[in-house]
């Protein structure tokens, strides 16, 4: 479980890889800064009451809380705990990154036009409030747990409410300036292709902690069908992204590819333990596609998504927890329909939470930098450097 924790510590970085050099050079500092930052407001948060939040105990299935802070419990031992299968402190640190990950995925899609310190003012609400509570419906017990809901690491619970979060932030910021123009959508180069390329394979390599950690113990068979499918998917899904780009672009688009790798990944984490090698792949394969086609509807209603985060992280979230009532060992129709029950749910409070704080940021302190500043250059106004500094001899 440590290890795995670990692994998903990773993901940390391969975020911050993604959306550096899927972004401007002239933000690069700004987009490492938050990545840096946004961490570790995350998990402080979810330490202070998150994780209470989360895991109360017993409570009504909808809303608990346990307590201020992380300490053991009164009556803990640690053969007890888990059934022994992992400490307190694991499963708090597990927990915690998981939590800092749903945080990451609003950054990327809000990059490049907003103000920092409101940025870090909804991360602190994010990952301490909104997604524990929503996590609290499913794996803290509550009421779509005992519906019969099945999100086994999270295409929902941390991706889907991700990308609801970060769609409300697409909206009350706007679109960058000069992003749609007499109805074209204009290109914004990223500032490093390669550097986007190294975050998609770390976020794959973090991926084995993400999903084979959710197993929540040490059985081989268990986590080494998780590996195969959540590899398996993202293999797919890259395949995807290629094809998708096609059809589209009529090109051979690297940047779908690599958002088809992670589109897979997100599609299988719901139901990796629940799936067959085959499986896996369709629905690797479906989400690779359907992704180009969600990038491409988000531009078409003028939502400014630097990175594609809404298009991997909520599309094939939903897709994903959909297909565990379709495809594998759960497949039913009352299945099918409890998911769909839970991806609404999920998305109707995920949603409308973060548009209401990011509205309330809006009307209070500011969501946006000036106009200035976005124009120019975030490093240079915000951060006093750049990412990318050339300097010749005479």
């Amino acid at each position: 479980m440590l290890v795995c924790t670990m692994l998903v510590f990773i993901m940390a970085l391969g975020f911050a890889c993604v959306e550096a050099g899927f972004t401007q050079a002239k933000n690069t500092v700004n987009i490492l800064f938050k990545n840096s930052v946004d961490l570790s407001v995350g998990i402080i948060s979810y330490a202070w009451f998150g994780f209470n939040l989360m895991y109360p105990g017993e409570f009504n299935g909808i809303f608990g809380f346990k307590e201020w802070g992380i300490q053991l419990p009164t009556d803990y031992t640690s053969l007890g705990y888990a059934g022994g299968a992992y400490t307190y402190w694991t499963d708090f640190l597990f927990q915690a990154m998981f939590a800092a990950t749903c945080a990451t995925i609003v950054s990327g899609a809000v990059a490049e036009r907003i103000k920092i310190t409101s940025y870090f003012i909804f991360t602190f609400f994010l990952v301490g409030l909104i997604y524990p509570v929503l996590g609290s419906w499913h794996w803290g017990g509550g009421w779509l747990s005992q519906m019969g809901f099945y999100d086994f690491a999270g295409s929902t619970v941390v991706h889907s409410v991700g990308g609801w979060a970060a769609l409300a932030g697409i909206i009350a910021i706007g679109p960058r300036i000069g992003k749609y123009v007499n109805g074209k959508v204009v290109d914004k180069p990223g500032s490093s292709v390669p550097l986007a390329v190294i975050g998609v394979f770390l976020l794959w390599f973090g991926w084995f902690g993400f999903n084979g950690g959710s197993v929540l113990s040490a059985d081989a068979e268990s986590i080494s069908l998780v590996l195969v499918t959540t590899t398996l998917a993202a293999a797919a899904g890259a395949i995807g992204g290629w094809v998708g780009g096609y059809i589209l672009f009529k090109r051979y688009d690297l940047g779908m590819v690599l958002n088809g790798i992670l589109a897979g990944l997100v599609g299988i984490t719901a139901g990796a333990d629940k799936m067959s090698p085959n499986e896996a792949i369709l629905i690797g394969l479906f989400c690779g596609i359907i992704v180009v086609f969600s990038a491409v509807t988000m531009d078409k209603f003028k939502l400014d998504d630097c990175v594609g985060a809404v298009s991997v992280h909520l599309t094939c979230g939903i897709v994903g927890t959909l297909a565990v009532g379709v495809l594998g060992e759960l497949a039913s129709w009352s299945q099918f329909v409890t998911q769909l029950t839970g991806v609404a749910a999920y998305g109707a409070v995920a949603f409308s939470a973060s548009l209401a704080i990011f509205y309330g940021l809006k009307f209070t302190v500011g969501v946006r930098v000036s106009e200035e500043h976005e124009s120019e250059g975030l490093d240079s106004h915000e951060h006093g450097i750049r990412g990318y500094t050339i300097t010749y001899d005479n």
